[in-house]
């Protein structure tokens, strides 16, 4: 006699059953077993601690006054680190202003450069625009490293190693693809009838373009601006090989405090690090819209 039809949300003790060479098809009925959330919430659980459980190991190493192999959690806690960060002495303040200020040049001129380049790919109709796109990439298409050695050796020769605008212009060319491609999307998604019907109107092509274009594409424009200044205040290899150690930015600081066994130094730096990307890209989120996004690439 053949078992009956086993109901799909039951059927995972039924098959983890078979596995064993045992048949408990009767068992989802006999215990009134309903099962069928058992996948999701594993799936669910998974993903919560692989993103959450690195958050919560730095969360407690920013407190932990002593912690050490074998135990879980640590022996005392405290925020005297934090004091030290934080103390005059520190370059905790010196690192994070660096950093602030390399980012908010590197947006400055990415968007300099990125605005006239994407208004021109997204609303006029150039030959190999597609071509042009994907040129902006190759600075991604390359492995970083020897790419930043090299530029480095060449900025050591013309003077610009060891100064914050070599830093800016590394930053530039590593975040111009975000600024250029979402600048683009941006203005693509604006009706080019408005524009038209401003300029049948009598406004010149500047005016209709600082008038009408650029305020309904200013969203767009602040999601690449905060996408390049949060990929400037993370990039730790061109400020590394340009800028050390001579311009200290706190993904350097980070690096040395964990290079050096100081877990509770390199927590607080990433703290740091992590506070303001959460709180901009909620702002990404915003202002980004979704028919900006469908025009990225196209």
């Amino acid at each position: 006699m053949s078992a009956p039809a086993i109901p799909r949300e039951s059927a995972l003790p039924v098959a983890a059953g078979r596995a064993f060479g045992l048949d408990l098809w009767w068992l989802p009925r006999a215990f009134g077993l309903d099962l069928w959330w058992l996948p999701r919430a594993l799936v669910l659980g998974l993903v919560a601690f692989a993103i959450f459980g690195p958050l919560a190991n730095l969360l407690l190493w920013t407190v932990a006054e002593r912690w050490y192999f074998p135990h879980t959690l640590p022996l005392e806690y405290g925020f005297s680190f934090w004091a030290k960060v934080f103390s005059p002495r520190g370059v905790a303040w010196e690192s994070l202003g660096t950093s602030i200020l390399i980012a908010l040049l590197t947006v400055l001129f990415a968007l300099a450069l990125a605005i006239p380049a994407g208004y021109a790919l997204g609303r006029l109709k150039l030959p190999a625009r597609s071509l042009i796109l994907l040129v902006f990439l190759i600075p991604q298409a390359f492995p970083n490293l020897p790419v930043y050695v090299n530029i480095a050796r060449f900025f050591y020769d013309v003077g610009l190693n060891g100064t914050i605008a070599g830093v800016v212009l590394v930053h530039v060319t590593h975040g111009l693809v975000f600024a250029v491609w979402i600048a683009t999307a941006a203005f693509a998604a604006v009706d080019a009838e408005l524009e038209e019907a401003a300029r049948s109107m009598g406004a010149g092509a500047l005016r209709a373009f600082r008038d009408v274009t650029l305020p309904l594409a200013l969203p767009g424009l602040m999601a690449s601006g905060i996408f390049v200044f949060l990929e400037s205040l993370d990039e730790f290899t061109g400020s590394f090989f340009v800028g050390a150690p001579d311009v200290t930015t706190l993904p350097l600081l980070l690096y040395t405090a964990g290079a050096g066994g100081n877990y509770q130094v390199a927590s607080i730096t990433a703290l740091l690090l992590l506070v303001p990307s959460i709180a901009f890209m909620l702002v990404v989120e915003r202002f980004l819209r979704a028919d900006v996004l469908a025009r990225i690439g196209h």
